[in-house]
């Protein structure tokens, strides 16, 4: 792959099998970021190479390094080395992809935090109160126009809500309130007797 700046666009350059293409680097997997910085570098180098600048010998090492670098980063991204051309000087250099070194997996340590009860039995308890509440209120609501209805409320709340209880179940914070969602639902599936037989 090779790293060019033509006008005032950035391309890369690369042999698909079927010989050499053209590639504007919005259409790779580089990241919009890599992608708008290669285009404002190749606008440099055009106006640079166009006479526009003032001091053209700072600039045109500050723009030889700057390609260097977007090259390095295009060849991490994809890779694969990256041919870089000097939009200035015309000399070719190839950058490497950098060396992936398989370090040793660091050992996690756990912190061993004591676990709030008192404050999570207490988000547990309104928790569960609120659900509570509200399963109660809408299964007499619904009772009083079919009893039917009452138990197919318990059912959408309880399909409903335990898919996120169960997902919540092991988060350090969200675990309390999923105990209270839980105990909320089935102390209303032991009151919908009452309410529906009552």
């Amino acid at each position: 792959m090779e790293l060019r700046a033509r006008d005032d666009r950035a391309i890369l350059i690369g042999d698909d099998g079927t010989g050499e293409r053209e590639v504007d680097p919005h259409t790779l997997a580089l990241g919009s970021d890599l992608s708008t910085a290669l285009h404002e570098w190749a606008k440099v180098a055009a106006a640079l190479r166009r006479g526009t600048d003032e001091d053209p010998d700072q600039a045109a090492e500050l723009v030889t390094k700057r390609g260097r670098q977007l090259a390095e980063r295009v060849a991490a991204v994809m890779g694969t080395p990256v041919s870089y051309v000097d939009p200035l000087s015309g000399e070719v250099s190839t950058v490497n992809p950098p060396e992936v070194i398989d370090a040793p997996a660091a050992e996690e340590t756990v912190v061993d935090e004591p676990t709030p009860w008192g404050v999570g039995l207490l988000v547990a308890g309104f928790t569960g109160a609120l659900v509570l509440f509200s399963v109660i209120t809408l299964a007499v609501t619904l009772y009083e126009t079919n009893p039917l209805l009452a138990v197919a409320s318990n059912l959408v709340i309880s399909a409903g809500l335990l898919p996120s209880v169960w997902l919540a179940r092991k988060v350090p914070t969200w675990r309390w309130v999923a105990v209270g969602v839980a105990a909320g639902i089935g102390l209303g599936w032991l009151t919908l007797p009452f309410i529906v037989f009552g």
